[in-house]
Formats: C-alpha cells, structure tokens, sequence
C-alpha cells in the first residue's frame, strides 16, 4: 500500500500549464483558443529554409488569456500568481525573458530540450491589460530555429488572420 501512495505521489508533479487551461478556458475573464498553424496565411512570407523548417514543425497553438480590469483586480493577481507558480515548475526550463515592469513582462519557457522541444511557452502579462500564455505545440522543435521566425512573423498582419478576439483582447 505504501508503495502504491508513493508511486501515485511522485507521478503527480503539481499543476501543469495543460490542467490550467482545462480549468479556466470557460470562465468569466478569460479568452481561449486553439489556433492551427493553418490558420496564419504565410503565402507571401519569404522564409529562409531554417525558418521554414521551424514553421512546420509547429502544430498548434493553444492561447490562454485573462483581460483585468477595475471589477477582477483581484483575481488577475490570483490568477497571474498561479500561472508564474506553475512556471516555477522545474520542468519548464527558461529561454529567455524580457520587459519591464511599466509596459510589461515576459518569458519564453520550454518542455524538452533545445534540440527537440516537446512544448514552448510564451507569457506575457501587463497589469493595465491582462497576461496570455500561449502553449506551442509542435514535433522536434528547435529553440534557434523558432527563435529565427521572430523577424520573418514580425511583419506579419494577424488582422486578416482569423484568430478570435485574441488580437483584439489586450486593446
């Protein structure tokens, strides 16, 4: 029996960012998607090979928001504290952060290894707008190659993409 308790503890390694999307995706507050790949028209971006290659191995993106405002100030904290408690999590290893505390944190976190990345995640958050974790679902993803399609997306126009409200959420 004390074997079987210890088995199940050490499996459960705390909340992970997939359990707190399940969990929040329907409340009050928050904004979620699921958005494919397929769904950002890169027809007109001229991508070096490495960059393309970096493109598709990518799947999906799951996208979690939460927009503050004046009535859920509170909840923002609490929920904002639960998210960066999961990040803390030693399976998320850190690649890169940034910001400031006037217009905005953020970090870049993965799953896996750089040379092949199970999972990458991007939060960011501002306290006048909201935070957005962004889950990058792919297969053998590679941190410099993603990190090169940085300058080829930065021109993109989302706009025309149909992304559900996300682009509109934090304005």
């Amino acid at each position: 029996m004390l074997t079987l308790v210890v088995a199940f503890t050490s499996c459960n390694q705390g909340p992970s960012l997939q359990t707190y999307f399940v969990d929040n995706e329907l409340k009050p507050g928050f904004i979620s998607a699921d958005l494919p790949t397929s769904l950002i028209n890169v027809e007109n971006v001229d991508f070096t090979d490495e960059q393309k290659e970096a493109y598709e191995s990518i799947d999906k993106l799951n996208v979690l928001a939460f927009k503050v405002d004046v009535d859920n100030i509170e909840e923002y904290k609490e929920e904002l504290k639960k998210v960066k408690v999961i990040l803390k999590n030693e399976k998320y290893e850190e690649l890169m952060r940034g910001g400031n505390s006037t217009d905005g944190k953020f970090s870049v976190n993965f799953i896996g290894d750089v040379d092949s990345i199970d999972e990458l995640i991007v939060f960011a958050n501002a306290n006048d707008k909201g935070f957005l974790v962004a889950r990058v679902l792919g297969d053998d993803m590679n941190a410099g190659k993603l990190m090169s399609l940085q300058s080829a997306l930065k021109d993109m126009n989302f706009e025309d993409a149909n992304l559900n409200g996300i682009t509109d959420f934090f304005k």
